[in-house]
């Protein structure tokens, strides 16, 4: 047989049995980090964040994956750093060794801080999902980059619609409390409220820090009932947040408000759920979807369908997942510094959030915002800004009696 009609004839077999092997066969899957606390005392939490992103990843594989890639699937590679940022850096060493193209981690500032760092030694891409301290973003480094605010800025949109709120009431609160965890998150928002609720012309009459697990509340209310702030600052996570705010309720301290910032249980329907009677009126200064957002309320009825109780985790996640799918999509690779360049140079907008497009700068997104959400009628709405607002804020808080 001479080559020409030997290839002739091989061709022909390959078109029977050969080429469609080829054809049906998958391109290589995007291997994406996921770290974050599904064990130890931020569990809730971090277990929230894990379903928010293998929700995102389900829709992007069920939308036809990669399509820049063939339609190369997201696959999950999975972490628990416990709670604790030492374990986080360590299941970034394991996942960079088994190729993962990008990382998503890891809910808290700590834990962020730590997974971060540990990515950049191999220029690994890194999106904060949930960690807020600005120290997270302001070392410089390439390979991070953060789609929710940090707490700089929650903090001062927080003091500034307080003042308003305040003012649109006739200025009653002239004093606060803030009681606050011990760790990055906590500590730094508690030092940053010190030094801005005085130029609105709001006292701090102390600033209570507390450790984490705290499972008795009761000196620190009885502290709190003694000073008699206007305002009571909680800024703890979630099992604290609860047990602090129904200590609260059984000890009937008084207030004008509780005006939370990233208060970990006060934009949560599972809060609302279990305890409506101490949930009731709470404010909050927080991650949320955008209420008037047609794509927002879709994610969260399809959220709750799969069970979800719908916390900012939850959809904060996704969208760090999304936001990175989208640069890999873009980058039409994932090579890293490829994925690195898409990642900052994003407009994405499908978000679903109160930001408009992305707009990315040393790795942060500038047009990210938090909003005011308060408890009203068993229900989460947003309060401020008026373009988001769902309803008008109650304050003074009425009384429950």
């Amino acid at each position: 047989m001479r080559r020409r009609e030997f290839l002739a004839t091989g061709v022909a077999a390959l078109g029977v049995t050969g080429f469609p092997a080829v054809l049906r066969a998958q391109p290589a899957p995007v291997k994406i980090g996921l770290i974050h606390p599904v064990t130890g005392f931020i569990a809730f939490s971090g277990t929230q964040s894990r379903a928010g992103a293998q929700m995102a990843i389900e829709e992007i594989n069920a939308a036809g994956g990669i399509k820049s890639l063939g339609g190369a699937m997201l696959e999950a590679v999975l972490g628990d750093s416990q709670g604790k940022p030492e374990l986080g850096a360590a299941e970034v060493t394991k996942m960079v060794e088994a190729g993962v193209h990008g990382i998503v981690a890891g809910y808290s500032s700590a834990i962020s801080l730590a997974t971060s760092q540990e990515a950049a030694k191999t220029n690994t891409p890194h999106v904060v999902d949930v960690g807020v301290a600005d120290d997270i973003m302001n070392r410089g480094l390439t390979n991070t980059f953060r789609f929710a605010p940090g707490y700089s800025k929650i903090a001062s949109a927080a003091v500034a619609n307080l003042d308003t709120i305040n003012k649109a009431a006739g200025s009653p609160a002239k004093t606060a409390l803030v009681v606050h965890e011990e760790s990055l998150f906590g500590t730094g928002s508690a030092k940053l409220l010190s030094v801005e609720l005085p130029k609105i012309g709001i006292e701090v009459v102390d600033v209570i820090k507390h450790a984490n697990p705290t499972r008795d509340f009761t000196n620190i209310v009885l502290q709190i009932k003694s000073k008699k702030p206007d305002i009571i600052i909680p800024a703890n996570y979630y099992n604290e947040y609860i047990l602090f705010a129904r200590t609260l309720q059984q000890q009937k301290v008084e207030a004008k408000a509780i005006y939370s910032v990233l208060g970990g249980a006060a934009s949560n329907y599972q809060f609302v759920k279990e305890f409506p009677d101490v949930a009731d009126q709470i404010m909050d200064c927080n991650h949320w979807f955008n209420p008037k957002s047609e794509l927002a309320l879709a994610r969260k009825k399809a959220a709750e369908a799969k069970g979800l109780v719908y916390t900012y985790e939850v959809f904060l996640t996704y969208n760090a997942v999304a936001y990175l799918a989208d640069a890999i999509e873009r980058a039409g690779s994932t090579d890293k510094e490829k994925v690195i360049a898409a990642l900052a140079d994003s407009t994405w907008d499908q978000h679903g959030m109160p930001y408009g497009a992305t707009k990315v700068e040393n790795g942060q997104n500038i047009g990210a915002k938090p909003v005011n959400t308060q408890i009203l009628n068993n229900d989460i709405e947003v309060i401020y800004p008026a373009e988001f607002a769902s309803a008008e804020a109650v304050f003074p808080m009425k009384s429950n009696a």
